[in-house]
């Protein structure tokens, strides 16, 4: 692995390489402080469906060289190898891309990318906006045993549903056509990478040669992601043998724990994708080397695309990506059709025509649409006095607890989750004296959301706020009326489906899901939010004993889940108690 870089400061290396974008191509602008690379408007062409992709930088040209007319709409990048913040994306949806037709939010599988993207995606819909998100898992270097819940990792074959989706929206299709095509593409998607060494990260300090965590020479780590995580294994092989065992991870329909995809059209697209690091001539050689071992599987690849689209900064190594081609049933072109569209997108290859160059478009776009201008109000009405006595009572039985908490998060996790929660509750406190509630449940717990997402962080902070952001929609979509104990469960409801779209956590995983699920079923079926709250209770404290599937507790060791419930539900389930007005005390739970 090579330390030296002719830019060490990774801020300066990131903000000017997304710079330089608007220099290559001058149909895309930035919007530096939010580091989005995004299309410069136009007056004239139709409106269309903006397709928005992004995640960690380290991985150029993914993302933000991908962007131009015929593929993205716009980037969101972060720093290198890390998510953009919700708030990035947001911004990149609400301001810098045209709304009118709808958006298709793209994100690699990685939990940062999609609690992130999937925040800022539940905050448009929030607003009004019509957006759709899809999570992109191809790699099979990871197979199902040892991915579980968290599925597959989303590497390079991300890029061939940006280039079909970023066609299909450009001819004119639906939102749902977009979404429909760009779905089934991911679908029959399957990758797998190989790399000789790790990479370095400019401006951290050089990995200890003698760590066992470093390739000898001759030695490949087959699975490799494209942020240095582990593969299926390590050997010694040559191309060929490497190539072999690659090709078998993809395509044996008998290896069940990577069988992801039976490869049965007699359409087959092949992508060699660089990881950074392989020399032009030798990737023409491995190039080769796969069409030649596809010949034996009976796959005659009808597009092959070699170079580099997805990297691992310097990564000396490569991946191989088979999308098998479908039908897409909407009645438009092809998938072939769509991957041979034209585009102007540096990333792609692809050259930019003399009218762009000789148009010397200057034209940016600002924040005066989709900027934070309030919600409007939804007609749900709300007694306001009941919501901030209720409320009150939930967020004060958080603060108290919040030792208990605290003392079994330092058995099982970092210590820090009691912390989180009382910070979070106190402000919403101090937010509820300063702005009293409006009486309309949407705009309520609209500035309630803000409040979350401005002093809770981590992982639990963006569960909360996603879950927060889908309750607005979901009382905005049953408005006008009033909000009564069946409204409130319906919207619950709607906003546990939609947190499951952005975790794979489910009750009996041991996480705040426990105590959520069961308090917005019981409440669904009863209307009783004690009974809910006693639920809650009983489910929090059944996650004693058990095993954490998700989460930081899941790298602790000892038995320390045998001694106490997952804080994180304890904590919630104290909190449905003091709505329902019932408090905790030391020699057991009693009514006020």
């Amino acid at each position: 692995m090579s330390a030296k870089h002719f830019i060490n400061d990774p801020a300066l290396l990131v903000n000017s390489a997304l710079q330089s974008l608007t220099l290559t191509n001058p149909s895309v602008a930035l919007d530096a402080e939010n580091k989005i690379v995004y299309r410069r408007p136009t007056e004239s062409g139709p409106s269309q469906v903006s397709v928005i992709s992004g995640g960690g930088s380290g991985h150029e040209p993914s993302f933000g060289a991908f962007v131009g007319a015929g593929l993205l709409s716009a980037a969101v990048a972060g720093t290198i190898f890390a998510s953009p913040s919700a708030e990035q994306v947001r911004r990149a949806i609400t301001s810098r891309v045209d709304t009118e037709r709808g958006v298709l939010v793209t994100v690699m599988n990685y939990t940062g990318d999609v609690l992130n993207f999937g925040m800022a995606v539940e905050k448009a819909k929030a607003a009004g906006l019509r957006v759709e998100m899809l999570v992109v898992g191809d790699d099979v270097g990871v197979g199902r045993a040892k991915g579980g819940k968290v599925g597959r990792r989303g590497i390079a074959g991300t890029v061939l549903v940006h280039k079909i989706a970023g066609a299909l929206a450009a001819q004119g299709a639906t939102l749902d056509q977009v979404y429909k095509v760009a779905r089934l593409t991911a679908e029959n998607l399957v990758s797998v990478g190989a790399s000789l060494e790790h990479v370095h990260v400019p401006g951290r300090a050089a990995a200890d040669p003698k760590s066992a965590d470093g390739l000898a020479l001759g030695e490949v780590e087959i699975g490799m992601g494209i942020h240095n995580e582990a593969g299926s294994g390590r050997a010694r092989v040559e191309l060929p043998q490497l190539v072999s065992t690659m090709l078998s991870q993809l395509l044996d329909k008998n290896d069940a724990d990577r069988a992801f995809l039976n490869v049965n059209s007699n359409e087959v697209v092949l992508l060699v994708n660089n990881l950074g690091g392989v020399s032009i001539l030798e990737l023409g050689g491995i190039t080769a080397e796969v069409v030649k071992q596809l010949g034996s599987w009976g796959i005659q690849p009808v597009r092959i695309l070699t170079g580099s689209y997805m990297t691992s900064l310097n990564g000396l190594g490569f991946s191989i990506t088979l999308l098998n081609v479908v039908n897409t049933e909407i009645g438009g072109p092809s998938m072939i059709q769509l991957l041979d569209y034209p585009c102007e997108a540096t990333g792609w290859a692809a050259p930019i025509s003399k009218n762009t160059w000789e148009a010397k478009n200057v034209a940016t776009r600002g924040d005066t649409t989709g900027s934070d201008q309030g919600v409007k109000p939804s007609g749900l009405k709300a007694d306001p006095t009941t919501f901030v006595s209720t409320l009150t009572s939930g967020l004060q039985a958080v603060v108290a607890v919040e030792p208990e908490v605290t003392r079994y998060d330092t058995v099982v996790g970092d210590g820090d989750c009691g912390i989180g929660l009382r910070r979070g509750a106190e402000a919403i406190l101090k937010h509820l004296k300063e702005s009293p509630p409006t009486g309309d449940a949407v705009v309520d717990v609209a500035q309630l959301v803000t409040v979350v997402e401005n002093v809770m962080d981590g992982t639990s902070g963006a569960l909360f706020a996603i879950f927060l952001n889908a309750l607005v929609h979901s009382l905005r979509v049953l408005a006008p009326g009033d909000a009564t104990t069946q409204v409130w469960a319906g919207a619950l409801k709607q906003s546990c489906d939609a947190l499951s779209r952005y975790t794979p956590a489910r009750p009996g995983d041991r996480t705040l899901v426990d105590a959520l699920y069961p308090f917005v079923e019981v409440l669904g079926k009863t209307g009783d939010v004690r009974k809910a709250a006693e639920a809650s209770r009983r489910a929090a404290e059944g996650t004693k004993g058990m095993r954490a599937s998700l989460g930081r507790a899941v790298y602790v060791g000892g038995s320390g889940f045998e001694q106490v419930p997952d804080p994180g539900a304890w904590g919630l389930a104290t909190f449905f108690l003091g709505l329902a007005g019932i408090k905790p005390y030391e020699e057991g739970w009693e009514t006020v």
